[in-house]
């Protein structure tokens, strides 16, 4: 798994006066929280938090004074436009030995159907997994050159880490390569004409 460094600021005060400040400073409010740990308020670098990895999974050694807290990434608030971060919230795995995680399937070949006229169709972009929050992977690889015109391709299908436990319904479809629309309609017609015959 992918590993981050961040260096945070103690957060002190908590009025809004002091949050605005940091923020005209370039900083995000930060909360950090776990089991059995004591929340933290903290603040972050907004040019840190965009320079995070995005579609995968990954450790956030975040460090505050004297220590490095381990924590993965729970979620970022935005502004009403949807383009500024407000506050994010860091969950502390310290005291962690199972957590549920998000993790990205990277799908890679490119599937027989689709070389025959089929078009892909990816219903699924994660899976959730139960693991130790430091073998969680950073992503899950899906070969889907072999998936033909017509086929189907399950959760139950793919190759999951031995640590990690799906948390998925295993017939939960993943990607379908659906046959071309003349193919469709070529086969309509043939069900309609036996039909009357």
């Amino acid at each position: 798994m992918k590993r981050v460094s961040v260096e945070l600021l103690e957060r002190v005060a908590s009025t809004k006066g002091d949050k605005k400040s940091k923020r005209k400073e370039g900083f995000v409010p930060v909360e950090i929280y776990g089991k059995g740990v004591q929340n933290i308020h903290a603040y972050m670098r907004i040019k840190d938090l965009a320079t995070m990895p995005h579609g995968t999974t990954f450790l956030i050694e975040a460090k505050l004074g004297n220590e490095v807290l381990p924590c993965l990434l729970k979620d970022i608030q935005y502004g009403w436009l949807g383009d500024n971060p407000v506050h994010v919230d860091l969950y502390n795995i310290s005291n962690v030995t199972e957590t549920d995680v998000e993790v990205p399937l990277e799908f890679v070949g490119t599937p027989k159907g689709v070389e025959l006229g089929g078009t892909l169709e990816i219903h699924l972009h994660s899976i959730e997994l139960k693991v130790n929050p430091r073998e969680i992977p950073d992503k899950i690889t899906v070969d889907i050159s072999n998936v033909g015109l017509g086929g189907v391709l399950h959760v139950k299908d793919l190759n999951i880490p031995a640590n990690c436990k799906l948390m998925e319904d295993p017939e939960e479809v993943v990607l379908v390569v659906a046959e071309p629309e003349e193919a469709k309609e070529g086969e309509e017609e043939q069900a309609q004409e036996a039909a009357t015959k």
